[in-house]
C-alpha cells in the first residue's frame, strides 16, 4: 500500500498550470490539465530540460521553456526526436486536496 502526503489544494494550481514541490530528492513539478487531471514529474532533466513547471501545457504534454523539448505528462518520456525521460510520481486528488506518494518526497536511504 502506498502512503500519500497532502501537498495542497488543486485550486492553488490554475487550469493548464503547474507548481513546484521542493523535496530532499529534488524539485517535482505538479501539473493540472485543462480537464482537471493532476500529474507529478521531475522539474528538470539534468542538462537537457527544465524548469518544466514554466513550460507550455497542451493536452497531456508539456513543452520545455528552455530547449523546446516535449514531455508526456503520463510517462515522463521525451517525444519526437528528443531522447530522455523524467521520473513520474504517483499523485491523486481527494476532494480538492492533491496527494503525492510519500516515497516521492522522502529522502532516499542508501545501503552501505
Amino acid at each position: 500500500m502506498t502512503d500519500f502526503i497532502d501537498i495542497g489544494s488543486i485550486n492553488d494550481i490554475p487550469l493548464r498550470g503547474a507548481r513546484v514541490v521542493r523535496t530532499h530528492r529534488g524539485d517535482i513539478a505538479v501539473f493540472r490539465t485543462a480537464i482537471n487531471t493532476v500529474y507529478a514529474l521531475d522539474e528538470y532533466l539534468l542538462g537537457k530540460a527544465g524548469p518544466l513547471s514554466n513550460g507550455i501545457q497542451h493536452d497531456e504534454k508539456v513543452t520545455d521553456p528552455m530547449y523546446n523539448w516535449v514531455f508526456d505528462l503520463t510517462t515522463g518520456e521525451a517525444q519526437g526526436a528528443d531522447e530522455g525521460k523524467v521520473a513520474t510520481y504517483d499523485v491523486k486528488c481527494e476532494g480538492d486536496r492533491i496527494l503525492i506518494s510519500a516515497a516521492a518526497v522522502s529522502p532516499s536511504v542508501s545501503a552501505e
